[in-house]
Order: structure tokens, then C-alpha cells, then sequence
């Protein structure tokens, strides 16, 4: 098994990618090494054709998902419900995944949040939309947040982030202050089903300076929360630098 697959325990059910700073990376990178992945999102995604076998984009996902159910060259698949605009899909409600995930007989991997291409957020009171049966919910965040200002250009919904952690906007992001936002109930682990595990992932693990930074953040998450492990990667070569547990 893969590396990254395994340390995310990515190999069954439903998996959903939430916060900042690689979830798209790391679900590309886990659909490519995975035996009939599908590939969904319950918010919006762009376009993702070339990071996949096929799209179909249908309102009755579970219908399409039968139709390739025997044809493994389909696979990994990407379903969405509507293409708007040029460049992203809309995601299906919450419950539509949890019935993909019923009818297929692999993985399925979802984009549950967005973060407009920023490297650390806290979500807001309609965020993450997580389906009720997920197997494992993997909150994102980007080591290159440390050091970086607390503010728009590097945290989506910076005012959140400053909220749940007594920090002001323009604070310096501490790897204390990435773990305690991947640890509280309102940030990394805001709507996470009962019985559903949680595997931190922090993303752009490149040199020492950032595993230093990455483990402190390993550290505040596992006094703070209850999760299986934590993951350091480097998702944009699909390596993971070190788990944690």
C-alpha cells in the first residue's frame, strides 16, 4: 500500500478533506493510488478532469456510479451534479455522497470545505459540509502559514482564526496557533460525524525547519484533541515526511 494511502487510512469508505493548504493535492495524489477511487465534492471544485479517468456530471450519481461499476478503466471517477462557469463543478449535497458511499464498493474521497488557495483557515457556521456517514475526516494545514502574518493573504477567514485562538489579525502564525486551530471543536474538527476518525495533516513539510515546525504543531493537536495520528507531508511530490501517534 502507499504510503500516503496508509498513513490516511484512505483504503475504504469515505474519506473528507477539509480546512487549508493541500486538499485538493492530497485527494489528486490519493485518487491516482487507489483501486476504484471515486472522486466528489459536497462544496465547489474545480475543474478536475485531468486529475481523473472520467467525470460525469449527473444529477443521479449512484446511477452513473453502476453504470461503470464493472469497467475498472473508468476508475478513478470523478462525479459532480453541474459544471458552473468555466473553471469549477458544484458539489452535491451532503446526503447525495453519503449515498454514493453506500453504493460503491471502494473509496470515496471528498472535498468537504474550500479555502481559496490559502494555507490555513477556520471554517464558519455553514462550514465543512462533512456527510453524516463519514468513515475519516483529514483537516488540512500548511506549514507555510508559520511565520507568515495573520491576515487574508495567507489565512481564509483570518478573523475566525485570530477568535478561536485569543490571537490578533496581524499576529505572527506560530506553529502553537496551527495546532490549536486544527484541534478545536470549531475549526479542524467542526463537524466531524460521531465515530468518525480525524487524521491532521500538515502539508509542505520541506526542509528541518519545517518537520520542527510541523511537530510542534503534532504536539499542541495531540494534547488538545482526540485523533488517530498525525500526518506530515509533502504532498506536492506525494511523500509522506513523518506520522505521528
Amino acid at each position: 500500500m502507499d504510503d500516503v494511502v496508509a498513513a490516511l487510512d484512505a483504503a475504504r469508505g469515505t474519506t473528507c478533506l477539509v480546512g487549508a493548504g493541500g486538499k485538493k493535492t492530497t485527494l489528486y495524489a490519493l485518487a491516482d493510488r487507489l483501486d476504484r477511487a471515486v472522486l466528489t465534492a459536497t462544496v465547489r471544485i474545480p475543474i478536475f478532469d485531468r486529475e481523473v479517468a472520467a467525470v460525469r456530471v449527473t444529477g443521479d450519481p449512484v446511477a452513473a456510479l453502476g453504470d461503470f461499476d464493472d469497467r475498472d478503466a473508468a476508475f478513478p471517477l470523478g462525479l459532480v451534479p453541474e459544471r458552473e462557469r468555466d473553471d469549477r463543478y458544484r458539489g452535491y449535497d451532503p446526503s447525495v455522497v453519503d449515498d454514493i458511499g453506500a453504493a460503491h464498493d471502494g473509496p470515496v474521497l471528498v472535498k468537504a470545505d474550500g479555502a481559496r488557495t490559502r494555507l490555513l483557515k477556520a471554517p464558519n457556521e455553514r462550514e465543512p459540509q462533512v456527510p453524516a456517514g463519514a468513515d475519516r475526516v483529514v483537516p488540512v494545514a500548511s506549514v507555510g502559514a508559520v511565520g507568515e502574518p495573520l491576515t487574508a493573504e495567507t489565512v481564509h477567514r483570518p478573523e475566525r482564526v485570530a477568535a478561536l485562538t485569543d490571537a490578533a489579525l496581524g499576529d505572527e502564525i506560530t506553529p502553537e496557533l496551527v495546532g490549536r486551530v486544527l484541534a478545536h471543536e470549531d475549526g479542524g474538527l467542526r463537524g466531524v460525524p460521531a465515530g468518525a476518525t480525524v487524521i491532521p495533516l500538515l502539508n509542505a513539510v520541506d526542509d528541518a525547519a519545517d518537520a520542527a515546525a510541523a511537530r510542534t504543531v503534532a504536539r499542541v493537536v495531540r494534547e488538545r484533541a482526540t485523533v488517530s495520528r498525525v500526518v506530515l507531508a509533502r504532498m506536492i511530490d506525494g511523500e509522506v515526511v513523518d506520522v505521528i501517534e
